[in-house]
């Protein structure tokens, strides 16, 4: 395998996010999307063709460092790759689902001022993760980590303006922090225990036989193995980042980012980073003396976790009327199937679902957008409706995604996936209530996802319709000649005179740009902010399109009143 190849898959989302980011205002907003997608376009071909090599030609895994970075003493720090089956898949679905986002990220922020930094963002985002799947020691896996959660907190925070945004930028950063911490804590106890950050070094690595039979045969405090000490010290960040309880507390506000951050973020890249990790670290958290009838601790401990979250996830989901936190728990809720399935069935089973869950709840986040963006900003689903009729082509996409991550039986994905979970907590040796868990969960999936499908789709509308919602077009959601606002309209009140002219200029510019969070109106001042809030989630009220008197003046940088 060329190495130069496995460099280029790595720099090229970095070139571009460096392009972008500092030359954006120069050489325009064509350019710098088409430059962006153009990097993730090309290392999304380059890691197909690595994935190929792997799966279909059996080439033999690459692991080889690429450069030394640092050398002090007895210690030397390297960039290396790891390219074995696992991370060749996962390199696929990092490129792939952020391409997906990059290419639509070009219609939904097209009235954007912060158009070239967002594309410079996700591009560093997409970078920070190949980085992470890719690493062939802790210390480049760790950066990479580290990095996806900085970008993640620019992602969430793009309109600052928002307060609310701000704010769960700042409390996704800290609460990943908490994690972090104890990764930090386990990686420097194994590099003690094995003197190497390297995962193989042939017999010498962290992950190999003479490392975890030295660690098994060492106990720690209450009894436990070094080895399963360390494991859970691991596990601790992998919960931050993939939102287990009860470190999941992040994952559901950082649905105040743009609509393509959350896809990206809660589909195939940040939450399943630590996914990855346990499934990367499997024998650590798998080693045990030779006989053992039972699971490791290590092993127990997560599939307790993952169950516990995925039943939660999926009951505080019901309760959930904002289109996109009903998307966000349900996310969490996955999570934790994932998580038990590397518990009780091993890499194989947590790996599958999460590479079914990228491609399906990805679907439906840029669905939701496609919603969000029809019906002027509205996200409560209790004030949509009928939608069916007048967005086919989001509906037809929106179900395939509802009904994979509902498990439809036999034609979906997510089905298959779920069900091998399902099978292998049902043998699970230790106790059979995570199946039950599990099953009950599963049944509450369907429930809340047919539940919202029905809401916004198949009922009948409940506001007073002043016009009709829409599919975005090939304009980047530029509404069709002759077309009013959607009935979902902020706040449900039709501010146009009886006979049914067109609002006064003031109040589009604010009622349209904002229009339920009196709160963050009052903050700011009388005039309209591009941050402005108009709900919990009302960041997504920035990306509608100004009429054309007024855009100008909406589009420019304005420092906000409250700071």
């Amino acid at each position: 395998m060329n190495p130069h190849v496995l460099i280029a898959i790595v720099l090229l989302p970095l070139v571009a996010a460096i392009i972008a980011g500092l030359a954006g205002q120069r050489i325009g907003r064509v350019a710098s999307h088409s430059i962006a997608i153009g990097g993730v376009a090309l290392s999304c071909v380059l890691s197909l063709q690595v994935m190929w090599q792997i799966y279909t030609l059996g080439m033999p895994a690459f692991d080889a460092p690429v450069y030394t970075w640092l050398v002090s003493d007895t210690i030397s720090m390297q960039v290396g790759f790891l390219i074995d089956r696992l991370s060749a898949l996962m390199m696929v679905v990092v490129s792939f689902v952020s391409l997906c986002v990059h290419v639509y990220t070009v219609g939904y922020m097209r009235d954007d001022p912060g158009y070239q930094r967002f594309f410079s963002y996700i591009s560093l985002f997409t970078f920070s993760m190949l980085m992470l799947v890719m690493a062939n020691n802790f210390m480049q896996l760790f950066f990479g980590w580290e990095a996806v959660g900085v970008v993640s907190y620019l992602l969430i925070g793009f309109w600052f303006f928002n307060p609310v945004a701000a704010n769960a930028a700042k409390k996704a950063f800290l609460v990943t922090r908490i994690g972090d911490l104890g990764l930090f804590l386990g990686m420097a106890w194994l590099y003690y225990q094995s003197g190497t950050l390297l995962f193989f070094d042939n017999g010498a690595g962290c992950l190999e036989h003479n490392a975890l039979t030295a660690m098994v045969l060492h106990t720690t405090i209450y009894g436990l193995t070094v080895s399963t000490g360390i494991g859970l010290l691991i596990f601790c960040g992998a919960a931050g980042k993939s939102g287990q309880v009860p470190l999941h507390v992040w994952l559901p506000d950082a649905m105040e980012g743009p609509t393509p951050v959350s896809a990206l973020i809660h589909a195939a890249t940040m939450v399943a980073a630590g996914v990855f990790l346990i499934a990367r670290v499997y024998p650590l958290m798998s080693a045990q003396i030779a006989g053992a009838l039972t699971p490791t601790v290590a092993l127990q401990v997560i599939t307790w976790v993952g169950a516990i979250t995925a039943l939660f996830g999926a009951l505080v989901a019901i309760a959930q009327f904002d289109i996109k936190r009903i998307l966000a728990y349900s996310t969490v809720s996955q999570l934790g199937y994932m998580m038990m399935g590397l518990g009780v069935g091993g890499v194989p089973v947590g790996m599958f679902h999460l590479i079914t869950h990228a491609f399906f709840k990805s679907l439906l986040f840029l669905g939701a957008g496609s919603v969000i963006h029809g019906s002027n900003g509205e996200q409560d689903i209790r004030k949509m409706g009928g939608l069916r009729r007048f967005m086919p082509i989001t509906f037809a996409t929106y179900a395939v995604g509802m009904l994979a991550l509902s498990g439809f039986p036999l034609f979906f994905s997510g089905f298959w996936s779920k069900d091998e979970i399902l099978h292998a907590a049902f043998s699970w040796t230790v106790s059979r209530t995570p199946f039950y868990m599990g099953a009950f969960g599963a049944l509450l999936t369907a429930f809340y996802m047919t539940r919202q499908l029905c809401y916004v789709f198949a009922a009948a509308s409940r506001k007073p319709v002043v016009h009709h919602p829409h599919d975005v077009d090939d304009t980047g959601g530029e509404r069709r000649p002759g077309e009013c606002r959607s009935g979902a309209d902020d706040g449900g009140s039709d501010r146009r005179g009886a006979g049914g002219g067109a609002r006064d200029p003031e109040d589009r510019g604010q009622q349209g740009r904002g229009g339920r969070d009196e709160h963050t109106r009052s903050a700011a001042g009388s005039r309209s902010l591009p941050g402005d809030a108009a709900s919990r989630t009302g960041g997504e009220r920035r990306h509608r399109r100004a009429p054309d008197h007024l855009r100008g003046a909406l589009l420019q940088p304005r420092r906000p009143a409250h700071r």
